[in-house]
């Protein structure tokens, strides 16, 4: 009896354990598809200004993400120019400004840092 248990017993495990082993379906992964553009972007360049030749919306007015229609920091007032059309120095507006250190919380330079003192030519000079 106990030999025709075991046999029985053993006959079930094989056949669960070969019902388990039954390979899954498998399904090809699907390939991510590639978008030239980003999403919410539009594929194509936009239109061009006809007078100016140079990017614009579709509203009319320039498209700043070109190089060609941002604005460069040259709007700084300019004083008198030399003859040869180079700045002159003398004047208030052509000097080139002092590196900005640290301030203090009232808003006025902290010395204690090399930027914001003043150099002792300066001193004797003015």
């Amino acid at each position: 009896m106990k030999k025709i248990l075991t046999g029985v017993l053993a006959l079930f495990m094989g056949a669960s354990v070969a019902m388990a082993q039954t390979p899954a379906t498998q399904q090809a992964p699907a390939k991510a598809q590639h978008r030239s553009e980003k999403p919410g972007q539009k594929a194509q360049r936009p239109g061009l200004d006809s007078v100016s030749g140079k990017p614009v919306k579709k509203d009319g007015t320039p498209d700043k993400r070109f190089k060609e229609n941002k604005e460069t920091k040259e709007t700084k007032a300019q004083g008198p120019l030399k003859k040869d059309g180079t700045p002159d120095k003398r004047f208030k507006e052509n000097k080139d400004a002092k590196p900005e250190g640290p301030k203090k919380a009232d808003g006025t330079p902290d010395k204690r840092f090399k930027e914001n003192k003043e150099k002792k030519a300066e001193e004797k000079k003015a």
